[in-house]
C-alpha cells in the first residue's frame, strides 16, 4: 500500500521546534527519554540543520544532522537526514527516510513516518498535544498501515531549557540506547 504524504511541505513553516509526543520505539533514542524534542532551522542551500535532544536523568543527550528533499524538483514531503554516529565521535554517517505524512494547515502538528514503517513520530509545537488531535493523528497513521500499537506517549515532565546550554552526558545516551537501557 502506497504512503500518502504532504505535498508542497514548506520548509521555512516547518522549520522550527517541534516536541515529540509519541513514537515507536527505537534503538536510536533512550527508553527513558523525556522532554524529547527536535529543531530544524533552514539552511541558505536549502537543507535543513536536524538538532534532536532528549533529557535522561535530568542530563542532555543531542545528536545534530541534516535533512533534505529526497527529490528536490518533486513536491512530496520525502526527505532524507543524515547523522553522524556515535555523537561524541561522529564517524559513522546514518541516513534514513523522514516523510511527513500529515501537518496541520497552521503547522502545529505532525505526522511523521518512513516507508518501512518501523519508525513513527507524533510531533508538535508545544510540549503537550490535546487528546482529540492525537487521537486524530493515530487514526491517520493506522490508515497509512502502521501498527499502532506500538507508540508510545512521550513524557514531558519539566519544560526543557529554551536554549541548548544544559548538562549532558557527552553522547553516553546513545550507547545506552543500543544495550536497550
Amino acid at each position: 500500500m502506497a504512503m500518502k504524504v504532504v505535498r508542497n511541505l514548506d520548509l521555512e513553516r516547518y522549520a522550527g521546534r517541534w516536541y515529540e509526543i509519541a513514537c515507536f520505539p527505537s534503538t536510536f533514542q533512550p527508553k527513558t527519554g523525556t522532554n524529547t524534542r527536535a529543531t530544524y532551522t533552514l539552511n541558505p542551500d536549502g537543507t535543513v540543520k536536524v538538532l534532536n535532544e532528549t533529557w535522561t536523568d535530568g542530563r542532555r543527550g543531542h545528536i545534530e544532522g541534516t535533512a533534505w528533499r529526497a527529490d528536490p524538483a518533486g513536491d512530496e514531503a520525502k526527505l532524507r537526514v543524515r547523522f553522524f554516529v556515535p555523537p561524541f565521535l561522529p564517524v559513522f554517517p546514518v541516513t534514513g527516510d523522514y516523510w511527513v505524512l500529515h501537518v496541520d494547515a497552521d503547522y502545529q502538528y505532525a505526522l511523521v513516518g518512513q516507508p518501512s514503517r518501523k519508525y513513527l513520530w507524533i510531533l508538535c509545537r508545544q510540549p503537550h498535544m490535546e487528546e482529540a488531535v492525537y487521537n486524530e493523528l493515530v487514526e491517520r497513521a493506522k490508515e497509512e498501515g502502521y501498527d499502532v500499537s506500538k507508540l508510545r506517549k512521550t513524557a514531558h515532565p519539566d519544560p526543557p531549557p529554551e536554549t541548548e546550554q544544559s548538562a549532558r552526558d557527552g553522547g553516553m545516551w546513545w550507547i545506552k540506547s543500543i544495550f536497550g537501557k
